[in-house]
């Protein structure tokens, strides 16, 4: 597939993507600027490492942004993200993977239980039918 046409298909998926799908693509482009950045930290790469943690860091701010704080859940989560941000501006300054692998585990949790929330969604409005 030529650069064009994967980029082309990228564009497709996130206009098509449901909310819900689009949160999911936000913490799985956290957790792979993380992997990124743990491996400036093992290559001693201070470029790779800044930049990835900063996209990961840009990302979890944008999660924060986009709560409704309507919601009580809000309430519950925000303090996570803003810990799970505070941790990579740590390991960022401390050049530090330990901690880089909590903010990663954090949020592998959180990506974990969004995909779960997303597969009942599915399965409430479809049915057996709505596994992805």
């Amino acid at each position: 597939m030529s650069t064009q046409a994967y980029q082309a298909y990228q564009n497709n998926s996130v206009e098509t993507a449901s909310p819900g799908e689009l949160t999911l693509m936000l913490y799985n482009g956290s957790l792979k600027f993380m992997k990124l950045a743990r491996k400036g930290i093992e290559e001693e790469n201070i470029e790779l490492r800044n930049t990835n943690i900063q996209k990961a860091q840009k990302i979890v701010q944008e999660l924060m942004v986009t709560m409704n704080p309507d919601y009580s859940i809000t309430r519950e989560v925000m303090p996570l993200y803003d810990y799970v941000n505070r941790r990579l501006m740590d390991a960022n300054l401390m050049n530090d993977a330990n901690i880089l692998e909590e903010a990663f585990e954090i949020m592998t949790d959180f990506r974990d239980t969004w995909k779960e929330v997303i597969k009942q969604t599915r399965q409430q409005q479809f049915g057996a039918g709505g596994n992805a």
